[in-house]
């Protein structure tokens, strides 16, 4: 079983949803992101997806878009995100990790250099935003021969129809990017969520995690009653702008943020049987 598999079963077995948290991998710097994600990890994320900074991101929103700034103008790299990630893993074992980005940095020296170089690199999953389900005839493969989920994104414009195509091939678990736009600006309805998560559901076992506009414990709880996972990320990121321009430790802030979307998560569904 995968650290996916096993930490989206053990948090089932808790009668709980994971906390999925986002930071952009070298952000402010390189050297903050180990003190970073290990904040996470003490203030109770289940899985971490780390963005790999890139110059033209889509679904990406101003917060994020800053933070590949700020990762490449301190001079990050793929090289070093890997390194950062190999540090965590030896610090972590357990923690699922995810990298989250854009095709060109994956395949540009080749998909199966990149697949092995990860998965060396103790990486668990990839979220790849610009590959279609439907052209993935090199990435999708070259990650599942490396022993790496492939976490595919569906959307409120993912019919009945295309639907099969974008389970095809996934593992891990299902993110559903709970509005039809940038992450970090607007917060899906409730109900729609709900009713998306249910058809989902009904589609796939992989566990289903909700993100794009999640930003409060209030608004995680909501979600964590219905998914198997809350993303959480823009509010993260702006907070480590916000910790970086102003001089303070980001891991510190990083650290109270996520205590709150942990305990909010992990509470939700009993609060919703008392």
């Amino acid at each position: 079983m995968s650290r996916l598999a096993a930490t989206f079963a053990a948090c089932a077995a808790q009668g709980r949803a994971a906390l999925v948290t986002f930071v952009t991998g070298g952000d402010p710097t390189p050297a903050a992101t180990a003190a970073i994600l290990d904040a996470l990890v003490d203030a109770g994320a289940d899985v971490i997806e780390l963005g790999m900074p890139f110059t033209d991101p889509m679904a990406d929103g101003p917060a994020i878009q800053r933070a590949n700034l700020r990762s490449m103008a301190a001079g990050t790299t793929t090289a070093i995100l890997f390194q950062i990630t190999r540090e965590f893993r030896e610090r972590h074992p357990q923690v699922p990790l995810v990298l989250m980005g854009y095709a060109n940095p994956m395949v540009h020296r080749g998909p199966e250099w990149f697949a092995q170089a990860a998965a060396e690199a103790g990486i668990d999953g990839v979220i790849c935003v610009d590959i279609p389900s439907e052209e993935d005839d090199a990435l999708g493969p070259a990650l599942r021969a490396a022993g790496i989920d492939l976490v595919r994104l569906a959307t409120p414009t993912t019919d009945d129809a295309r639907l099969p195509a974008v389970l095809a091939g996934a593992s891990g678990f299902l993110y559903y990017v709970s509005v039809a736009g940038i992450t970090g600006l607007q917060q899906a309805a409730q109900g729609s969520i709900d009713a998306a998560v249910a058809k989902l559901k009904a589609a796939t076992d992989l566990p289903v995690a909700v993100g794009f506009g999640v930003r409060t414990p209030d608004q995680a709880a909501a979600i964590a009653r219905v998914a198997d996972g809350v993303v959480v990320g823009s509010a993260i990121v702006e907070a480590i702008g916000a910790a970086a321009a102003e001089g303070r430790d980001p891991a510190d802030v990083v650290r109270n943020i996520v205590k709150g979307l942990s305990a909010a998560v992990r509470t939700a569904r009993q609060e919703q049987a008392a």
